[in-house]
């Protein structure tokens, strides 16, 4: 059961809101066009928008849209840049999805995406569309999509339910939280006509559609659904907004209903009724409980009912919360405001008339005193507890036998003080000496026996000193006027003292808990050793709830282990292990007093940072019951929430031991490399200037040796030089129209020393399109692709450079026929200084060469493969140009 405490925050910005407003910070934004059903124009919508703001400036794409053959919709496309899609073969047919990479390397500033529920075909990299329109807006991409209401997680069992149509796609509710929504609508009269007319469905398609899902009930059902969805959307957007900005007011955009439940009998119907009365207004729902400093003398059956209410208003979907306040009153009050909550629900109290004359009545209060606020109150229909069981027990009973007993022992004690002192005292002060016992007995005890105190008091006053003496008859009138005095003194004096003592055990029930995280949390702050730190927890908070406490997290195999545990003979079956990894897995508390798998003797509680799910938090109580009482939640609460602190910092400063290892790892060897090849590259020169001197003379081929040699030791240098530069982020790229044909022939070229003794041909068709890339880095990635085949190619055989213009891509092969790679580790050559032996890398080198290529293909936002040839006869490296890389020409922009 999910409890949370509360504290009030008057008109002060929210940090929650703001955290939330920081974290958008840098990601793009989200735009729904939601619609009833399909037909209402939501593409035709999200399209003429997007050419908008195409005309405004707004560098806009087409990701992927569906115009199902409707003629209006694709005129709209005309004229929009269209990224290609991704061809998937899937069971011997073609499908074609959104190429997500190729839109993320086009890095545009909107993105129009289609049916956001749409499912991906097998091996996409995510399983639904929405999940590719989050990685674009983590990217910092604008996205506009559509969506139809019966694809929303929450409403789908609604929608089946009077359309008989359950829809298998959906997207969750989240997703429509985080955007802005426009609704597209038109009436159902007007969607019936244009589904006859053909512009939604095939005619024999839309025959079947009218008699079923396109009803003129369902539409309009439906498109009250989309109405009222998007606009308790815009209400959360707006109560975020004004937290955000801490404005005060309600700002009642949508209804929210606050339900206030109690210890007594026939809570649980409050929470139902609320229920209802949320599920007919479409409206979020909270169940509060006040705890005042009466609640800290609650026994085990009001707290067990607590937390039975609580539970029970977690299974019907709504929120729960634990507001401490000084009273019931203040207590609701404080939390309407800060929730911005339009409508209450409680119920009519069964207390006695006593009891609501002297606390007032809540109600009559509560619908006084909340201007703005709908009040409900409903009959408290439970049966009274049996007087056996109605009467409580402690300070907020009748009191305590032992309590009355020293009261009338005190004023006996005054009395006998007062009758030694007599011929002393005036008779008036005789009066105030018993005020001594009435204010001893209220700061004790409680209210009822204070006043019986006062009573005594009185009785003792009159019966002792006002002549007659030693009667209860007063013959001077002045003497009642002392008695009533002091009667009703006693009685004011019992009402702020009782006042007091409950605003003390208050404060000081608060102050417990600030100790106890406070405590907490300066113990875990001191220790920087994840076990010690997890021991810790489990010790602490065992300590403070009494009970046994195990922490669990994500073990090496992807099972829970166990961290630590207050005692070694902790015991976890398989429920407990089904409710800790439920928890671990869903961020939400599972086990006994939640609402999933309460067969466990185990409470599990998440600590998560931001949404990871750090650990799992386990509670089990040393006999029977709940592991928690209700009205110590918000306490564990606050522990969970600073363990998951600690917890994260412990990970987030190993994670960065690790990075400055690396970083520091990196500096080490681009140090050495500019520092080696800088040392080299001066010696070289000499050597090849002095080689070309040689040339001359009468040593030909001395000085041939001499200069081919140390210009392949210059190439080893610079590839040392270029790794630098990409290890150091110092690689600029001067981004141009290249044609393929015209880079290889002059990369084969440069390499032709690298390539004797073998044939080379080059099958680049020269009517390929232009690339976009930098020049240089191209014939560097080039040179040593070529390089690479002619070392490790067998002597005398055919090296092929290839070009193919494949599925919107353009392929750049090099092929040569050697003995190829180690089958499975073809990835591998790709990384620094890696050479395999009895392969293609057999022959020595520096294993920079194509560590250099794959680092400029990926700068330049190519990539680079490499396989074995299909026939056996070698190795085949590949550059695949994505389609936003391809310069098109105009008549193929206008064909797409």
């Amino acid at each position: 059961m999910a409890v949370s405490g509360f504290s009030s925050s008057g008109d002060r910005p929210d940090p929650d809101a703001l955290l939330r407003a920081a974290a958008q910070e840098g990601r793009g934004r989200l735009k729904i066009f939601l619609g009833a059903a399909p037909g209402v124009g939501k593409t035709f919508e999200m399209l003429s928008e997007g050419a908008a703001r195409r005309r405004d400036g707004v560098d806009t794409v087409v990701a992927v849209v569906e115009t199902h053959g409707r003629a209006e919709t694709e005129a709209l496309t005309r004229g929009q840049e269209i990224v290609p899609r991704r061809a998937v073969p899937y069971e011997g047919r073609t499908l074609h999805e959104m190429d997500l990479d190729a839109v993320l390397a086009r890095a545009p500033r909107l993105a129009l995406v289609d049916e956001l529920a749409h499912t991906n075909a097998p091996g996409s990299r995510h399983p639904k569309r929405y999940q590719d329109v989050e990685e674009l807006l983590a990217a910092g991409i604008d996205v506009y999509s559509t969506i139809n209401i019966q694809h929303v997680e929450s409403l789908n069992d609604v929608v089946a339910s009077f359309t008989r149509v359950r829809v298998r796609e959906t997207v969750p509710d989240r997703i429509l939280e985080m955007a802005e929504i426009e609704v597209v609508d038109i009436p159902p009269d007007e969607l019936i006509e244009r589904l006859k007319a053909g512009k939604v469905y095939l005619p024999q398609e839309a025959t079947r559609a009218l008699g079923h899902f396109f009803s003129k009930s369902n539409l309009s059902a439906l498109r009250e659904l989309a109405l009222r969805r998007a606009a308790q959307a815009v209400d959360a957007q707006i109560l975020d907004h004004v937290r955000g900005l801490g404005v005060g007011g309600t700002w009642a955009g949508g209804e929210r209903i606050v339900v206030a439940v109690s210890e007594q009998p026939g809570a649980d119907g409050l929470v139902r009724a609320a229920k209802r009365v949320a599920d007919a207004l479409r409206a979020p729902w909270t169940a509060i409980f006040i705890e005042t400093p009466r609640t800290q003398h609650f026994g085990d059956a009001e707290h067990a009912r607590v937390a039975a209410t609580m539970t029970l208003a977690t299974q019907l979907g709504g929120a729960v919360a634990t507001v401490p306040a000084a009273n019931v009153v203040a207590g609701i009050q404080a939390y309407l405001t800060d929730a911005r909550a339009t409508q209450l629900v409680v119920g009519k109290s069964n207390r006695s008339r006593w009891f609501e004359w002297r606390h007032g009545s809540v109600v009559d209060r509560l619908v006084r005193e909340t201007p703005g606020v709908t009040v409900h109150v409903l009959p408290n229909e439970a049966q009274p507890l049996p007087a056996a069981r109605r009467r409580p027990v402690g300070r907020e009973g009748w009191g305590s036998p032992v309590g009355y007993a020293i009261s009338l022992a005190a004023v006996a004690a005054v009395t006998a003080l007062a009758t030694a002192l007599f011929h002393i005292l005036e008779l008036g002060n005789v009066a105030l000496l018993y005020l001594l016992p009435v204010m001893a007995a209220a700061s004790l005890y409680n209210l009822r026996t204070g006043l019986f105190a006062g009573v005594a008091s009185s009785l003792a006053y009159n019966f002792f000193f006002l002549p007659p003496t030693g009667t209860l008859t007063v013959s001077d009138p002045e003497n009642i006027v002392s008695i009533f005095v002091l009667l009703g003194v006693a009685i004011a004096t019992s009402q702020l003292t009782a006042r007091v003592r409950s605003q003390a055990d208050l404060a000081a029930a608060s102050a417990r808990t600030n100790a106890a995280l406070a405590g907490f949390l300066h113990q875990l702050s001191a220790t920087n050793d994840p076990a010690e730190a997890a021991r810790l927890i489990c010790q602490d908070v065992g300590r403070l709830f009494d009970a046994q406490v195990v922490l669990l997290a994500a073990g090496p195999g992807g099972g829970l282990a166990v961290q630590a545990a207050t005692r070694p003979d902790y015991r976890l079956d398989t429920m407990d292990m089904a409710a800790a990894t439920w928890a671990l897995d869903t961020g939400t508390s599972a086990g006994r007093g939640s609402g999933t798998l309460t067969a466990s003797d185990w409470l599990f509680q998440p600590l998560r940072a931001g949404t990871r799910t750090l650990a799992v938090l386990g509670i089990a109580a040393e006999g029977a019951g709940d592991p928690v009482r209700a009205d110590r939640l918000p306490l564990l609460a606050g522990l969970i929430d600073q363990a998951s602190l600690v917890l994260e910092r412990l990970r987030l400063e190993s994670e960065m031991r690790d990075v400055e290892a690396v970083r520091t790892r990196d500096r080490l060897r681009a140090a050495l490399l500019s520092s080696v090849s800088h040392d080299l590259r001066t010696p070289l020169t000499a050597v090849i200037a002095a080689a070309d001197e040689l040339g001359h003379g009468d040593t030909p081929q001395l000085a041939a040796t001499i200069k081919a040699e140390a210009a392949r030791l210059n190439r080893f240098v610079a590839n040392l030089l270029d790794m630098a530069r990409v290890e150091a982020g110092a690689l600029k790229l001067a981004v141009e129209p290249v044609d393929l044909s015209d880079a290889v022939a002059g990369a084969a070229h440069d390499a032709r020393r690298s390539l004797e003794g073998h044939a080379v041909r080059l099958d680049v068709p020269p009517d390929l399109p232009l690339v976009r890339a930098d020049p240089q880095l191209l014939h560097h990635c080039l040179l040593n692709l070529l390089d690479n085949a002619g070392r490790y190619g067998d002597p005398g055989t055919e090296i092929v450079v290839e070009g193919r213009h494949h599925y919107g891509e353009m392929r750049l092969s090099v092929l040569d026929q050697g003995p190829g790679l180690p089958p499975g580790r073809e990835g591998e050559v790709f990384e620094t200084f890696r050479r395999f032996e009895g392969s293609d890398r057999a022959i020595g080198g520096t294993g920079l060469g194509l560590a250099i290529v794959k680092a400029f293909a990926e700068a330049m936002g190519m990539a680079v493969t490499a396989a074995n040839r299909p026939d056996g006869e070698g190795a085949a490296f590949t550059l695949t140009f994505p389609a936003a890389l391809i310069v098109r020409e105009p008549a193929q922009e206008k064909l797409t």
